[in-house]
């Protein structure tokens, strides 16, 4: 009997897996479809798929569930969230993002903060004139971090990163940084005890903030170039191409992995583990495994991505959490509308003023933020997504099932959020961003220059655009930066590094010391060993 059993249930999962399969492959092939439509994208087709798919499961199950598996936010955040996080690593133009990378940590950090604060504060105020069942203050507080939690795909996915590099690498530094940030915040504020809070409590609360931050990227930009040195030294490529990309792939999800055993920003490490690997350890493979590793984990994360909106979808209908709340409708509406009207608050109190402290410190008035960039900015956040569906199932379910009416308020109102802010103002992106930002010649965009095409890489430059040598000597003893205001002088002393710009001085003896000790025992563009099998054609570095 327990064999039959068995066997039973193991039938029921190869069901299942079979049909959210087949699921998949509809959403990639309905997404293709669809791409050039002016109001989907591929955030909203997994979700009506999913959707469509839950009601009906729902009608064939009598129903009892809407959806093929139970939601577990261990299998979101050990196996779904790290390809797509690294992926966003890897494929970043790493010039574009540490150029602006103080005002992506503005956006990113210190406005989740303040995003977090106001909509801790308004949930801890208002929530008290609806009966919503007990919640703690560590409850109000881990709402201000499941809701600052921005997704910004829709967003991503209409903008140009050639055309707008720069609104492209605010938008996608910020979102990277606020889901790093939001998750180190929830996990704080379930690690501290809040009943009683004191400033001794407040100031181990910061510090433990800082030192996640710290460590986290530290461990990332250390396995990072672990692999790098490994890679270079062994040079596996010459005997099996498998190897080399098996081992790129495993030393990418090692880094998250050893991030969370201690306890760590596992999303910050292996985003910083993927810029660390794309600048060194992806130029010491081979020229096909260079190809295959870019595609891997472009493609792992994009299915992971379908795999996490199309359970959403299901998830909505859920007949267990909405049956809880069935009888407090007008509350969970309330609750709803309140944690929407706070996001919606506390993103304009965080971008606007932070965007006019930003502007204050560029000199050239190409580099500083316009309102219609801001407004966009604004939009990119509003959307929530999966990073808050997890918080939200960690915070107030056991997997994935909850039966008190505070704990299914709060998962019914955070899918309800989910899928209006996805669906509604997904729809909307592409028409508002046409709207505010109407397409322009290149050569108009972002202030930028037009780059001369004989000094860009070919396909296989990963998609960074930092590898450009954007410091070009004019032969006077000038450096020219295709991207300030002006023709600046090479920095040769303490006085000259005052008078230029800071992002030019830095990366010019970035540069240096990349060159003269980073790449030589790390590898990169430039070393590239030559053995049989390496790239035909490597680079020389200037």
């Amino acid at each position: 009997m327990e064999l039959g059993m068995s066997l039973r249930g193991d039938d029921a999962s190869v069901h299942s897996i079979t049909l959210f399969v087949a699921l998949l492959c509809a959403c990639l092939v309905i997404g293709h479809l669809l791409e050039k439509n002016r109001w989907f994208n591929e955030s909203i087709t997994p979700i009506f798929i999913g959707l469509f798919t839950g009601i009906v499961i729902l009608l064939t199950s009598a129903g009892t569930s809407s959806h093929l598996f139970i939601f577990s936010e261990e299998l979101f955040f050990i196996y779904l969230l790290p390809p797509i996080i690294f992926n966003a690593g890897f494929q970043v133009k790493k010039k574009q993002f540490f150029r602006n990378f103080v005002t992506i940590s503005l956006f990113g950090a210190v406005g989740t903060l303040i995003s977090f604060v106001i909509i801790s504060v308004g949930c801890l105020q208002l929530f008290k004139k609806l009966d919503v069942g007990f919640l703690e203050l560590g409850d109000y507080l881990a709402l201000g971090a499941i809701f600052s939690a921005t997704d910004s795909v829709c967003t991503l996915q209409v903008l140009n990163q050639d055309e707008m590099p720069l609104l492209y690498s605010l938008v996608f530094g910020e979102g990277v940084v606020n889901d790093a940030t939001s998750v180190v915040l929830f996990n704080a504020i379930q690690r501290f005890d809040l009943s009683h809070i004191t400033s001794s409590i407040v100031l181990e609360f910061i510090g433990n903030f800082l030192y996640l931050f710290i460590t986290s990227t530290l461990l990332g930009v250390g396995v990072g170039l672990l692999s790098a040195y490994i890679i270079r030294k062994l040079y596996i490529g010459r005997h099996s191409t498998d190897r080399e990309v098996a081992l790129t792939i495993l030393m990418a999800y090692l880094s998250y992995m050893i991030a969370e055993l201690f306890n760590l920003s596992s999303i910050l490490t292996v985003f910083f583990c993927g810029i660390v690997m794309s600048h060194y350890t992806w130029h010491n493979v081979t020229e096909n495994s260079r190809v295959t590793t870019k595609h891997a984990f472009a493609t792992l994360s994009f299915i992971s991505e379908i795999c996490i909106f199309l359970y959403v979808g299901m998830d909505a209908l859920d007949i267990e959490k909405w049956g809880v709340v069935n009888k407090s409708r007008g509350t969970s509406f309330g609750v709803s509308s309140i944690l929407l009207g706070l996001v919606l608050l506390g993103r304009a109190a965080s971008i606007f003023p932070l965007s006019l402290i930003s502007n204050l410190f560029k000199a050239c008035p190409a580099d500083k933020i316009t309102l219609r960039q801001q407004i966009t900015i604004w939009w990119a956040g509003l959307m929530r997504g999966a990073v808050s569906m997890a918080l939200a199932y960690n915070q107030f379910a056991r997997s994935g099932h909850t039966q008190r009416l505070g704990n299914a308020i709060m998962i019914t109102s955070t899918i309800t959020i989910v899928l209006f802010t996805t669906v509604v103002f997904g729809l909307l992106t592409k028409p508002l961003i046409s709207f505010l930002l109407p397409m322009r010649q290149p050569s108009s965009t972002a202030g930028e220059l037009p780059i001369d095409k004989s000094i860009t890489e070919p396909l296989l430059a990963n998609g960074n655009g930092n590898e450009h040598e954007q410091l070009l000597a004019n032969g006077n003893g000038h450096v020219h930066d295709q991207e300030s205001c002006m023709t600046i002088p090479r920095p040769t002393s303490l006085r000259m590094l005052l008078t230029v710009p800071a992002y030019t001085a830095v990366h010019y003896y970035w540069r240096k010391f990349d060159n003269a000790f980073m790449r030589p025992v790390f590898g990169g563009r430039g070393f590239t060993p030559l053995a049989p099998g390496s790239p035909t054609d490597p680079m020389v570095l200037q």
